[in-house]
């Protein structure tokens, strides 16, 4: 799954999300979802989330 979808990305899951700083490079930083900031259903770059040690990042892949 890619993070693209709302409903696939809820508080607890796993992610690999990509930083505003990373965004040139697509550095990955892996952390756990706290927050879920995105509120559309949907968003081509990815759900924006908070995970739970404050960073703040769009979902680029889901950790099964």
């Amino acid at each position: 799954m890619n993070g693209q979808k709302r409903e696939d990305v809820y508080s607890g899951r796993v992610v690999d999300i990509v930083l505003k700083k990373d965004q040139p490079t697509g550095k990955l930083t892996r952390g756990v979802v706290k927050d879920i900031l995105t509120n559309s259903k949907f968003h081509p770059r990815g759900i924006k989330v908070r995970l739970q040690d404050g960073k703040i990042g769009r979902v680029q892949s889901i950790i099964e």
